[in-house]
């Protein structure tokens, strides 16, 4: 199933058959999102026992939207299994029909007196000179970038039912839809709330927000737990909003960020009273304004691949963070959304790395290109990888380049010598440079990312590990305080935990009470 991370918003809606709906389902329901349980709305104090309704009503709405939206999918599900086992039966019935004998043509009739002519004697062909050792390396690289370069042919081999063609390794991992429970609850009332419809709903967004909120757990735990122990029932106090500014600290949001946030809630408690649900709102508001401010300043929402123009992403970083490992994830991230891809070892310094990277290339079916020699130069990589990219038509180049701290400046200008290589051998190309950053570093995270924007051009940040530390709040530091936008986030190890994103659903499931 190829589903455009990429581009979720204008993946236009599927219009199925009515799928069986569960008992508990009413038929005449409207799928239209409900009002969601995760905005709560601005009461007064005199409309109490109203808002209690109207809350209690939306709960309820929420609910029903959500086993709407579990039947259409188990529905689709049933239908997938039942169109799989048609397919594999009619596989067999082809397999099990006789093929008639081709006979063979006759054998030709040799004249006697062509049997009977002797060969031509050959003259034996003299040795070739010995190339030398420079000689014998620039056939090698010759024989290596013809070999790039080479549109891959196909394979005529012996014809197969389509039916009966394997299906493809990307396709070997999808997602699976569980029970009806609080997650996948959670979930739903996350999308109904960005405007989402029941037959909008999908199960690649339903596993990937489940795995979110999973990866999410540690921050969440040392967050959430003190500030609604914090909150209680009562309306904000300035005691409360001290506690909040040790928690936010704690998570490692900065300094900048909890300023911001604190005195935003001053202001609105100045003018009114705020009440727990008001004040988890606003708050929520406020996050995601600091989140999004520098995506909004780089006009591009969501970071993905140009059609028809080859792109160019260079992941850099310090040692250890996982830019291998994301590199392997944005591949399959890019296959499964439809993109043509191909990775560029360029970390020639790392032992085994460049079979790190052939064995995520293979783990997606992305070509690799590399250097099999030790302590090859890294332009060299890139410029080869660019060559094939460009003779073989691919969207997407991923360049893995080694790790380098940023005080250090002879790794800070290899950086700039991959770049001036790009620039010089695809001028049209669009070229994104990419922090990736270890969310459990906290602030020193931050001060990489401020260092490495004023040395590396960069364009944007990746951060991986929330699913192991409580410091995730380290995304607010870097949005507000390095001026970046966040591209993609990991919140786990397998290859499908990483992922665009979102900041309305990364303020959802660090604040989730559930």
């Amino acid at each position: 199933m190829v589903y455009d991370w990429f581009n979720r918003g204008s993946v236009p809606p599927e219009t199925p058959a009515d799928p069986p709906v569960d008992p508990e389902v009413q038929p005449d329901q409207a799928s239209a999102p409900p009002p969601s349980a995760l905005e709560p709305s601005i009461t007064q104090p005199a409309e109490a026992q109203a808002s209690e309704s109207q809350s209690s009503k939306s709960e309820d709405d929420s609910l029903e939207w959500a086993r709407q939206a579990y039947a259409r999918l188990k529905a689709q599900k049933a239908e997938a299994a039942e169109a799989a086992k048609t397919v594999q039966a009619d596989s067999t019935s082809e397999q099990n029909v006789a093929v008639p004998p081709v006979k063979e043509p006759p054998a030709a009739v040799v004249p006697p007196e062509a049997a009977s002519v002797e060969p031509a004697v050959v003259a034996p062909t003299p040795p070739a000179p010995a190339l030398s050792f420079l000689e014998q390396a620039a056939a090698q690289r010759d024989q290596r970038q013809q070999g790039l370069e080479q549109p891959a042919e196909p394979n005529p081999g012996p014809m197969v039912p389509a039916a009966a063609q394997a299906a493809p390794k990307i396709d070997q991992d999808e997602p699976s839809l569980g029970d009806f429970d609080d997650a996948f609850t959670w979930s739903a009332e996350v999308l109904a709330a960005q405007g989402r419809s029941a037959e909008q709903v999908t199960l690649e967004e339903i596993d990937w927000l489940g795995r979110l909120r999973q990866g999410m757990e540690k921050t969440r735990q040392g967050f959430v737990t003190g500030l609604l122990e914090n909150l209680g029932d009562d309306p904000l106090t300035p005691e409360v909003l001290d506690d909040l500014e040790s928690l936010l600290l704690r998570a490692d949001a900065g300094v900048q960020a909890t300023d911001q946030v604190l005195d935003a809630l001053r202001q609105r408690m100045n003018e009114q009273v705020v009440d727990p649900s008001e004040g988890i709102r606003f708050l929520k508001e406020q996050l995601r304004d600091l989140l999004d401010e520098p995506i909004k300043a780089s006009a591009v929402d969501v970071l993905a691949p140009q059609r028809d123009r080859l792109n160019v992403w260079l992941l850099v970083g310090v040692n250890g963070v996982g830019k291998t490992t994301t590199l392997g994830k944005l591949a399959n991230l890019a296959v499964r959304s439809g993109y043509s891809s191909l990775i560029a070892a360029a970390d020639t310094f790392r032992a085994a790395a460049v079979q790190q990277v052939q064995v995520w290339g293979d783990r997606s079916d992305v070509p690799v290109v590399a250097n099999p020699s030790a302590n090859a130069d890294p332009a060299a990589v890139v410029f080869d990888a660019i060559g094939a990219a460009r003779s073989k038509g691919t969207d997407l180049v991923l360049v893995d380049t080694a790790g380098r701290l940023q005080t250090k400046h002879n790794l800070m200008e290899e950086l700039e010598k991959i770049r001036r290589v790009v620039d010089r051998l695809a001028p049209e190309a669009h070229v994104e440079s990419l922090l990736v950053l270890d969310a459990s570093q906290g602030q020193n995270g931050l001060k990489q990312a401020m260092a490495f924007a004023r040395a590396a051009g960069l364009t944007g940040v990746v951060i991986t590990k929330l699913d192991g530390t409580a410091r995730g709040g380290v995304a607010l530091a870097v949005a507000s305080e390095a001026k970046l936008p966040i591209r993609f986030i990991g919140a786990g190890e397998g290859i499908r935990d990483l992922r665009p994103f979102n900041s309305f659903e990364f303020v959802e499931a660090l604040l989730a009470s559930r």
